[in-house]
């Protein structure tokens, strides 16, 4: 029986001991195996930010993008990459101009400005053919003519939202409606500026295809209420803009990886995920279309033209 209980507590010691193990000193610690995917280098802490501008909302544009920044880290050596969102517009505005990005993925009006401010441009997403503002109303509006909308509340993402925003109020404007007579309503996002027409609220909305098509598969009766009305024409996808202090061969990695996502069935998912079928390189002068449509909007929005909008 002797024997029974000191084996009993003999168990028990090493079950405590391996639930509550011995506090390591820091030269232990040196000695405990580490475990990674690649061998560790000298310079692992290195750390870029990676943004996107509010393509979705963040819990949403973190489902689709982080999948792309795993991939990166997975193949690029010497540094990682670390993705952020931002609430709304303004505030991702606020930060790229203030350099707090390193790589980010904006909105072709904010690629342009972003040269002002120590970023150059070295890729965009490709599929020009979806850069466009779509104009959605309900379906049972009596609106035939873009004229009906006279002194019709509006709602647009934001001010600066090139393809939602920018695109459709041209489009409107140029065919015949005074925007000045319109209640215009910046409401934060691609999403609630559909929803505020499906609610009533609104006559028409401004988006783009994608926040569209989405939020119709997430909410399929929507299409039983709502239609696209008009379609803008197109314009330069969004841009892929670094901080000029990153060093080129980091650049290069990075890029390396995004050129080559069709390749092979891992990035080829990936794109399926953030809807666009590539990157593609590019330069300031592939941003020149849409040069020459913000000359054309500013002289019909003058009040709109921010202080800088294109580079020296």
């Amino acid at each position: 029986m002797r024997e029974r209980w000191l084996a009993l507590l003999l168990f028990t010691a090493l079950l405590i001991g391996s639930l509550c193990p011995v506090s390591l000193g820091a030269a232990d610690k040196a000695y405990l195996p580490q475990y990674a995917d690649r061998p560790a280098d000298v310079t692992s802490g290195l750390t870029y930010t990676f943004a996107v501008h509010p393509l979705h909302n963040p819990l949403r544009l973190f489902a689709k993008y982080q999948p792309l920044l795993d991939l990166i880290n997975e193949q690029v050596v010497g540094f990682s990459l670390k993705l952020v969102a931002s609430r709304d517009y303004s505030t991702f505005e606020s930060r790229l101009y203030r350099r707090s990005f390193h790589f980010a993925l904006p909105n072709p009006l904010q690629t342009i400005i972003s040269q002002h401010y120590g970023y150059r441009i070295i890729g965009k997403m490709g599929d020009d053919y979806m850069f466009r503002g779509i104009i959605v109303m309900r379906r049972d509006s009596p609106v035939m003519f873009v004229e009906d909308l006279a002194k019709a509340s509006l709602s647009f993402p934001a001010p600066t939202a090139l393809a939602a925003t920018m695109l459709p109020k041209y489009f409107l404007q140029t065919r015949g409606l005074q925007l000045a007579s319109n209640d215009i309503r910046y409401v934060g996002s691609q999403e609630s500026a559909i929803m505020n027409v499906y609610l009533g609220k609104t006559a028409a909305a401004g988006t783009w295809p994608l926040p569209w098509e989405l939020l119709l598969h997430a909410r399929p009766e929507l299409n039983k209420v709502l239609e696209v009305k008009w379609m803008t024409p197109t314009l330069v996808n969004n841009g892929l803009v670094v901080r000029t202090d990153v060093p080129a061969s980091h650049v290069r990695q990075v890029m390396r990886v995004l050129l080559n996502l069709p390749n092979y069935q891992r990035g080829q998912e990936i794109l399926h995920g953030i809807h666009v079928s590539c990157f593609e390189p590019a330069t300031a002068a592939t941003f020149a279309p849409v040069k020459k449509f913000l000359e054309d909007y500013y002289l019909v929005f003058p009040a709109d033209k921010p202080d800088r909008v294109t580079p020296p």
